[in-house]
């Protein structure tokens, strides 16, 4: 497992990529060809069983994209369940204190850096490669992204971003303003200081800062702003923006269409 996501980060570089919602390998496919640096198969809000990332993982790959999965809660069982199909990486929403960062950091991780436990699932090459250098290279290549989503959060950030083993921080934007009373309004002046705050702690920290955007102008403001992890759309958000944009534009051409 060579993780160029985290090369291309660790050299000072923008990444962008889509959330996968939808189970379809070949839109991740279409994604990777096109370009994206990195697809977000969600498992909190997507519909997919450990199966189908499987194959969503393995279409990330086949079309040189590092594929990262959204687990579902900050439990080790499910890091564990995504990690040993062959996630190059980890979000995990809801990390809200120091205490459940270093938990999450220790189940992503084999001794010695964490207590993951160890079989020879898909990640470790199926027991076909020696297991101790397997094991040293799950540990090396494997990034770990932690949510800062709501209030709570965002008040113990520095705490968090401070640990060992979590790689880069993601500021969830429509979950932090819901948390802050501002249900979408990702630009109120409430969420234009929280986002700076949560910009500053993790930058402080020296990690890279992640964000969802939903637009180009979004993620330039974002870039400009200081984050290098962008998280842009989701699959079917791009899909049906673009058949909008493609009927839109004929029916304007030829209104009976």
């Amino acid at each position: 497992m060579k993780n160029e996501l985290r090369r291309k980060l660790a050299a000072g570089e923008v990444v962008v990529g889509p959330f996968v919602g939808v189970n379809s390998p070949d839109l991740v496919e279409i994604m990777g060809i096109a370009g994206f640096d990195f697809c977000v198969i969600d498992t909190e809000h997507g519909p997919m069983d450990p199966e189908s990332i499987q194959n969503l993982v393995r279409a990330a790959e086949l079309s040189g994209m590092t594929p990262i999965v959204r687990a579902p809660r900050a439990e080790a069982v499910d890091i564990l369940k995504v990690l040993d199909i062959g996630a190059q990486g980890i979000h995990v929403p809801q990390v809200n204190s120091r205490g459940t960062a270093v938990d999450v950091a220790k189940a992503a991780r084999y001794h010695p850096e964490g207590l993951r436990g160890v079989a020879v699932p898909r990640a470790l090459s199926y027991g076909l490669r020696p297991l101790g250098e397997a094991l040293a290279e799950a540990n090396r290549e494997l990034m770990v992204i932690t949510h800062c989503e709501n209030v709570q959060g965002l008040e113990r950030l520095e705490e968090i971003a401070s640990v060992d083993g979590i790689d880069l921080i993601f500021v969830g934007p429509y979950d932090l303003s819901q948390s802050l009373g501002v249900p979408g309004e990702i630009f109120h002046p409430s969420m234009v200081e929280a986002v700076s705050r949560a910009l500053d702690a993790i930058t402080g920290a020296g990690k890279p800062a992640g964000i969802f955007v939903t637009s180009v102008d979004e993620a330039k403001r974002r870039i400009d702003e200081g984050f290098r992890y962008i998280a842009y759309s989701m699959d079917s958000l791009i899909f049906g923006n673009a058949c909008r944009e493609a009927l839109s534009t004929l029916r304007t051409r030829r209104p009976g269409i």
